[in-house]
């Protein structure tokens, strides 16, 4: 089968702000306050597409969610014109206020969880948009995600779209940002590996013991393999380290990413990596190659400050590997050196 990988970035919206309003989130919390730039982050994000197209690479663009969102407030009973409704809002809820203009959906990442034909027992690619209900601001945008996706994949006998998963605690569902897929190459059958930071079965334990809530669940994870047609063979469930969670590792996608047969992971990504790694290995053969970068190496503080795991790891078109990372990569000292040693 010919294969073709298609990045999809997301784009920042012309409300975009920094309200604070994702507990867990480091840089998120952080930033709030600051002044945002929503038209210089567009058009930084289009000069990286264009970066990507020049590359080689077939690029698509998720368009940005419509905010404010003023359905969403006059659902909460605010009446009149949409700037009475604004001015409403703005003196009874400053922080609904602030969900209404906000949206993340730049982080495509977010928008769904893909698991791409050659895996699923029907042969369409299937999307699940992640439900995102562990932040009332992203809570707004499962809906419309679900239509994005609907107008792009229109083709029934090629794609299937589902709607998201119930917003029930435990089907917490934060996307791709917790998937990973490796295979020999895009085109053949891979092993799509699911992350998550708690299960139904956990015991309890009070609020008070850890910083940080984990977003994702392992129910929600195994309901989309199983919506998406996968073979059980060709999945690994894995639980992300709950003291790097604490530690601001809100999603795996911070902590460790995978492209074709390599695994780009920090030790302290997951509660039994020893094991993840070896039942990686079962399932995709020798080729598999797992690179560790150690506490040692990179602080766990520092990979979430410098994003060096949610950097994108591509295979070019003409043949090579290709590292995309943040400028705060190329700043640090340790951060640089560990993406040098992997792309030599």
């Amino acid at each position: 089968m010919t294969a073709r990988e298609v990045n999809f970035d997301g784009i920042v919206g012309p409300t975009h702000n920094y309200a604070g309003l994702s507990p867990g989130n480091i840089a998120s919390t952080q930033n709030a306050g600051q002044v945002s730039r929503p038209r210089d982050a567009a058009l930084q994000g289009i000069e990286k597409m264009r970066l990507l197209v020049n590359t080689g690479f077939t690029q698509g663009i998720l368009p940005p969610q419509k905010r404010p969102d003023i359905y969403f407030l006059r659902e909460l009973g605010f009446r009149g014109t949409d700037a009475d409704v604004l001015d409403a809002v703005a003196r009874a809820h400053p922080r609904v206020r602030n969900a209404a203009f906000s949206a993340s959906s730049m982080w495509a990442a977010n928008a769904a969880t893909v698991s791409p034909s050659a895996d699923t027992h029907d042969n369409r690619t299937h999307f699940t948009p992640a439900n995102l209900f562990s932040n009332l601001h992203r809570t707004l945008e499962p809906a419309r995600t679900e239509r994005v996706l609907l107008g792009i994949f229109h083709d029934r006998r090629r794609f299937v779209v589902h709607p998201p998963l119930p917003s029930f605690g435990p089907f917490a569902d934060e996307g791709a940002a917790n998937h990973s897929r490796l295979a020999h190459t895009h085109a053949d059958p891979g092993v799509e590996l699911f992350v998550f930071g708690r299960a139904d079965t956990d015991d309890p334990e009070p609020a008070a013991a850890h910083r940080f809530p984990a977003r994702q669940t392992l129910e929600a994870s195994m309901a989309i393999a199983r919506r998406h047609r996968l073979e059980s063979d060709r999945v690994v469930y894995a639980r992300q380290r709950r003291a790097s969670i604490d530690r601001g590792v809100f999603h795996n996608d911070v902590i460790a990413v995978a492209n074709e047969m390599t695994l780009l992971y920090h030790e302290h990504a997951f509660e039994d990596a020893a094991r993840v790694v070896a039942e990686l290995r079962e399932k995709l053969g020798p080729e598999f190659a797992p690179i560790m970068v150690s506490e040692e190496q990179l602080r766990v503080e520092d990979a979430v400050a410098t994003y060096l795991f949610n950097s994108q790891l591509l295979t070019a078109p003409r043949g090579g590997v290709v590292l995309l990372a943040p400028t705060e990569v190329r700043d640090h000292e340790r951060a640089r050196a560990a993406a040098e040693s992997l792309v030599g």
